[in-house]
């Protein structure tokens, strides 16, 4: 039997009962990387042999896996961090797996993206995740722009060397909307920052993100008139001009200020 186990995704403490029995019982594990998965195995005291399944060799591990599998072992399939297959290798073992109608299973445990979304307090009741975006800019945008007009919060992986690169890129297809960039999850320096994609991100990057941005907004009509016309509409309808600034710019998601200076003559 093929296990799929969740490992911690910063406190090693974070591993359920149930996948630490399932590393203890196996012949063999299947790691991203054998020195990173070395490190939780021997603070639990677990000594397995350990083989490589990332993404230059999982075409490779994947038969490995299969033909040990039908030998009768106990094969556990982990990534460095979290649930394998999701933004890890791991997809393409439980592809050729089921091909071969080969039967595995999976242990729950700890997943980063769902943690983020949780301390970002935007709303999770429905969500898409996105993961890591493409390296080529063109490859970026255009994938953006397909959930553009997502009504749901988005979630993206981010590494620390692309965060600004994608926060401005997710500004230039998006437009402004709130976002939260959520950093060492469980870990003594865990971040969650609240910030606008007009602003980015300040600060040196470190760590692997999670990016959350919230989701398209229904297209208030009053959006496409001029920001003096928009607020001077609210004022023809009764509103004082505090008022009408207000309601304005709240429905275009910029400050009070940004548009107080384009209606002095109001």
């Amino acid at each position: 039997m093929v296990s799929f186990v969740a490992t911690p995704i910063g406190n090693l403490k974070d591993i359920t009962l149930r996948a630490l029995e399932t590393l203890r019982a196996a012949d063999v594990i299947f790691c991203e990387d054998t020195r990173h998965t070395l490190k939780l195995l021997t603070a639990y005291n677990i000594k397995k042999p350990l083989l490589s399944c990332h993404k230059f060799n999982e075409r490779e591990a994947a038969e490995k896996i299969l033909a040990a599998s039908r030998e009768g072992k106990e094969v556990a399939v982990v990534s460095d961090v979290g649930m394998p297959a999701v933004s890890d290798p791991g997809n393409l073992v439980c592809g050729v797996l089921r091909e071969a109608g080969e039967p595995y299973t999976v242990l729950p445990g700890a997943c980063a993206f769902v943690c983020a979304l949780v301390l970002s307090a935007l709303p999770s009741d429905r969500f898409t995740f996105i993961g890591f975006l493409p390296d080529k800019a063109g490859e970026r945008k255009e994938l953006l722009a397909k959930y553009k007009g997502y009504g749901e919060t988005l979630v993206f992986h981010s590494a620390p060397q692309d965060v600004e690169r994608d926060i401005a890129d997710l500004y230039a297809v998006f437009g402004e909307r709130r976002a939260c960039a959520v950093r060492e999850i469980s870990k003594i320096h865990e971040e969650s920052i609240s910030f606008r994609l007009s602003e980015g991100l300040a600060g040196e990057k470190r760590g692997e993100y999670v990016l959350i941005v919230e989701g398209a907004k229904e297209e208030n009509p009053l959006n496409s008139l001029s920001p003096r016309e928009h607020v001077k509409k609210y004022m023809d309808e009764g509103l004082d001009k505090k008022e009408a600034l207000k309601r304005a710019a709240k429905d275009r998601g910029v400050p009070k200020s940004e548009l107080y200076k384009e209606t002095l003559d109001l």
